[in-house]
């Protein structure tokens, strides 16, 4: 094992290239209707970088969109004739199927809160009970992009000149995650933040990195955000 490099797969497990799409407008409260598409495409293919660097396999659906837009970043750079007035907005390409996308993403998601034929039958059934979050401080689902926005930041403390690399030679990716589940079984839940020591070193905030995105796949933990507070806290399913 010595030397091997971990690599994790996240089809099907985490948003997809659209999700990334929404995530930087609402990251950078964007106008969907006038997205600075230089801007967008720069941090779309830095969020793919970076995931490469983790040793994060992605899907080629990532690679296409990136490429196209790259492609409407190029039209935007062509002078406009102003004689074609009716001439479509090269940005349409994406806003289009990014409206479509959010409209079903959005039905979706109120079918899924709608309660489950028979879910509250049984109301003292100890498997359906479920934690009260106090309203003034409800939670939402912290999904790959927000996860990597929270170890960017801890990442970012780190020396520049400490040179970040990944291999089997340290603790392992499967020993984290046990470290991990050993502190949620104590504990039943944990902060994002108390995962690392004051001052963490670059390969143990990777070995972490990866080891949340096994348990994820794996179904053993919920991370959230409070979003009054902006703390993400994991959970043990």
């Amino acid at each position: 094992m010595s030397g091997e490099t971990y690599r994790v797969q996240v089809e099907n497990i985490f948003e997809g290239p659209m999700d990334l799409l929404v995530h930087l407008i609402k990251k950078n409260e964007l106008d969907i209707y006038d997205i600075p598409i230089s801007l967008v495409t720069e941090q779309y293919i830095r969020y793919l970088e970076w995931m490469k660097s983790m040793n994060i396999d992605f899907a080629g659906d990532f690679i296409v969109m990136a490429s196209t837009l790259t492609q409407i970043k190029s039209r935007m750079l062509l002078p406009s004739h102003g004689e074609e007035e009716d001439e479509e907005d090269p940005r349409q390409q994406i806003t289009k199927p990014l409206l479509e996308y959010l409209q079903m993403k959005s039905a979706a998601e109120q079918l899924a809160e709608r309660n489950l034929l028979g879910e509250h039958t049984f109301i003292r059934g100890a498997t359906l009970e479920k934690e009260v979050i106090p309203e003034e401080d409800r939670v939402i689902k912290v999904g790959l992009f927000e996860l990597i926005d929270a170890f960017q930041k801890i990442l970012d403390n780190i020396p520049k000149d400490h040179h970040m690399e990944f291999t089997a030679d340290r603790i392992s990716v499967k020993e984290r995650i046990s470290e991990i589940a050993d502190i949620l079984e104590a504990r039943g839940s944990t902060t994002f933040v108390e995962l690392f020591a004051e001052t963490p070193d670059r390969g143990a905030i990777v070995v972490t990195f990866l080891a949340l995105l096994e348990m994820v796949k794996l179904s053993l933990v919920r991370i959230v955000q409070y979003v009054q507070t902006g703390v993400i806290r994991l959970f043990y399913v």
